[in-house]
């Protein structure tokens, strides 16, 4: 009973950042979920090009924002050490967390710029990765439109790392979930040249999520300038930034971006082969991808706040706190991928019916196909949750490198191979590839969490924790 109501008291703890994190990650997955609906809307081919333009989007996004995740570890911890300063008397002020804002704003700066020109390099080369020469040519006019997008998308991450940091994601919700409706309403827009905006068709959704990506960081910069605790440490400036901590920063997320990359090139490379069967099962792979997508974002939320809060239980010298925060994420990691599982399995086509449409001949085959990687999805989402936590947990203890190690492992190593091997030689096709993507995430996860067990066992406890 008392191990029970340790594990209610942590997951309390936890939910207070996990789950306004978990709600803004799904409501910005929400914004690539419209994307790929309106993309379905313009059929099979269009599908199957916009999920080929969002999956190299998508490649270089997260390793943008995995170069800026460690800010929020570092404030959090700053934010702990000031706490703690000012418990003892001491004289603590922002400048430390006013160092690391600029310091993210020119890390995000220079990664957007970066990645948006690798983003069209990318497109340009589709047709030389073995895709259709019809999708390559849609996905490169979307690319081009998306990657415009890229600086603001990570300068809003930069913000958002502060905020979360400084344990004040609140707005961030509201944002995201304002944007949802803007996104709506612009690709409907530029698609189909309503409310005076140009017919695009589907580079207009490409249009619509960088304008609204834009809108998202004012907004979110705008909400941060009228908090009174966040406005005096939040700067902009990001030209003054000090070199020393713009190196601390890269040092800490070349890692962790290197560990995003590999996951979504592990993604990206298993989309190249689905484009190897067809536009079908292109299609397919693009709507049940989506759909683990959407339920990662929980893990994302999970993940982060599990992070930030071993970051400031180990600052506060909490070390048994910092161990039961494992068993706490993946516990509230595992309902919630249970009960998800149970959907896809109980009610498959329901769940795909906004990607195909049942009645049209040309979905058939891509709704066969997506309906029976849901059995699949249903066991591999628990483990993608776990190994998100496992990256987490150890980006807690500052330890970036093991994460990105262990990734290519479990991805390149173990999964890319077994997905290969079970789609091509032993003919399993598409359901082949997602059996492979399940092997690799469980060795993944598995890894990742024996590294803090024993990383959190070589840290000597304190000689007594400080505060709660």
């Amino acid at each position: 009973m008392q191990q029970l109501a340790t594990l209610a008291r942590d997951s309390r703890a936890l939910a207070v950042l996990a789950v306004p994190l978990a709600l803004t990650q799904l409501a910005q997955v929400a914004l690539t979920t419209t994307d790929t609906i309106m993309m379905g809307l313009l059929g099979t081919e269009a599908l199957a090009a916009g999920g080929l333009a969002l999956v190299i989007f998508n490649q270089l996004r997260t390793m943008g924002v995995g170069l800026v995740t460690s800010v929020g570890n570092q404030i959090a911890a700053a934010a702990a050490r000031a706490e703690k300063a000012d418990r003892t008397g001491a004289d603590a002020d922002g400048d430390e967390i006013r160092a690391l804002v600029r310091a993210a704003m020119a890390v995000a700066t220079l990664a957007g710029m970066a990645g948006a020109l690798l983003m069209i390099g990318t497109g340009q080369a589709a047709t030389l990765l073995g895709q259709d020469a019809g999708v390559a040519h849609r996905a490169q006019g979307m690319l081009a439109a998306l990657a415009p997008g890229l600086v603001p998308c990570l300068w809003f991450q930069a913000i958002r790392q502060f905020t979360v940091g400084m344990r004040r994601p609140q707005a961030l919700l509201q944002i995201t979930l304002a944007s949802v409706a803007v996104n709506a309403a612009l690709n409907w827009g530029f698609i189909h040249g309503t409310f005076g905006l140009p017919e695009l068709g589907l580079t207009g959704i490409g249009v619509a999520t960088s304008s609204v990506y834009l809108l998202s960081f004012l907004a979110l910069y705008a909400s941060a300038r009228r908090d009174a605790e966040l406005a005096p440490l939040l700067r902009l400036d990001f030209w003054r930034a000090d070199a020393a901590t713009v190196r601390r920063l890269l040092g800490l997320g070349t890692p962790i971006a290197a560990t995003y990359g590999s996951e979504a090139g592990f993604f990206f490379v298993t989309a190249l082969f689905a484009g190897s069967f067809g536009a079908a099962a292109l299609a397919a792979h693009t709507a049940v991808n989506q759909l683990v997508y959407i339920v990662f974002q929980v893990a994302v939320g999970l993940s982060h706040a599990a992070s930030l809060n071993v970051s400031r239980e180990l600052a506060l010298g909490d070390l048994p706190a910092a161990r039961r925060i494992k068993n706490t994420a993946l516990a509230c990691g595992a309902a919630v991928t249970t009960l998800v599982g149970i959907l896809y399995l109980t009610v498959p086509r329901l769940v795909l019916r906004p990607y195909f449409d049942p009645g049209a001949p040309a979905d058939q085959q891509g709704l066969e196909i997506a309906t029976g990687l849901l059995v699949i999805v249903a066991v591999l989402q628990f483990f993608d949750c776990a190994q998100n936590i496992g990256v987490g947990l150890l980006r807690g203890l500052d330890d970036t490198k093991s994460g990105f190690r262990v990734t290519l492992i479990g991805y390149w190593a173990v999964g890319l191979p077994a997905s290969w091997l079970l789609a091509y030689p032993l003919g399993g096709e598409t359901r082949g590839l997602w059996l492979g993507l399940l092997i690799g995430l469980a060795t993944t996860a598995l890894l990742l969490l024996r590294r803090y067990g024993r990383a959190l066992n070589r840290i000597a406890p304190a000689p007594a924790a400080v505060g709660g």
